[in-house]
């Protein structure tokens, strides 16, 4: 952990989605599957550098296939001292499985992940944060894989993911599996709406002087979810292919796509400094500091 220069009440988690974003957009947007790239371990290979510069630790949700393909990316990411944690494996989204698939899927990402690096996984994020009042039932299933934690909810409404009733804070949630608990991302109120400000396109996005304001605002009365993908530090042209591709598609996925190239040359300093100015622990480390978390079951929040 390293301390920064705000006074806040509430650590940060700095976490990393391990996934290829050039193989997953070929993938799920143009139905051209392909083998993963190497950008994907450069770019985590960059964040590792980064973050051993600011002596901080930070959990790396991995997928099970880029384990496959680079396992030494993942005895890289243990040997510096981080969490290793599960991202799924092939990045299907949950409400796209059967409960039967979603456990393969888990069961499968946590078993390579420990083999390659030689320690034990708590920890699950889904893909794309894809748990909501339509999959309840992978709370049980993440359960029954063996994890000790979650954090894949998003307690907004959207189309895809989102529980907009659920609680923000860190919660000790019942399953018919046993105790989970349940790390939300954060969020902040701007003008009357609740915003996921401490990750993805709002993080590359939005100026470095409204996140520093924002994540200090959040600290004080809870633990902040930062959550960043290697892809967004990429700043290789992507291949002509991709574009081919692109063009084909329709005016709204196409301007949705060519958003997440915007910042993307100014992510990996914007990152710096707010690792400097913030407090961060793993994942793990802040749950194991947790003291009387709030118990709920799923019939608290129908």
């Amino acid at each position: 952990m390293q301390k920064g220069s705000f006074n806040n009440a509430y650590s940060s988690a700095f976490s990393v989605d391990v996934e290829d974003g050039l193989s997953l957009a070929m993938r799920d947007y143009f139905l051209k599957p392909m083998q993963q790239t190497k950008r994907v371990e450069g770019n985590t290979l960059e964040l590792i550098e980064l973050l051993d510069k600011k002596s901080i630790k930070a959990t790396f949700f991995t997928l099970g296939m880029v384990a496959e393909d680079y396992p030494n990316l993942i005895k890289e990411i243990v040997k510096h001292g981080h969490e290793l944690a599960v991202h799924g494996f092939n990045h299907y989204r949950f409400f796209r499985m059967t409960p039967e698939q979603a456990l393969e899927e888990l069961s499968k990402a946590k078993d390579i992940l420990e083999q390659i690096s030689g320690v034990q996984v708590y920890g699950h994020r889904a893909p794309a944060f894809s748990i909501s009042k339509n999959t309840p039932w992978a709370f049980d299933v993440i359960k029954e894989a063996g994890f000790t934690y979650d954090s894949s909810i998003m307690p907004i409404s959207s189309e895809y993911h989102g529980w907009n009733n659920f609680p923000k804070e860190i919660v000790n949630l019942e399953t018919s599996n046993g105790p989970l608990i349940e790390f939300p991302i954060s969020l902040l109120n701007i003008f009357g709406r609740d915003l996921p400000v401490s990750g993805g396109s709002y993080l590359r996005l939005l100026p470095y002087w409204f996140l520093k304001r924002a994540f200090s605002k959040i600290n004080k009365n809870q633990h902040n979810m930062v959550y960043v993908h290697p892809y967004e530090l990429d700043r290789e042209d992507y291949p002509d292919y991709y574009f081919e591709e692109l063009n084909k598609k329709d005016f709204k996925t196409r301007l949705k796509l060519k958003t997440n190239f915007i910042n993307r040359k100014k992510s990996i300093n914007k990152i710096a400094k707010l690792l400097e100015n913030f407090d961060y622990k793993t994942v793990i480390e802040i749950i194991e500091d947790q003291k009387d978390m709030k118990k709920i079951s799923l019939k608290d929040l129908n």
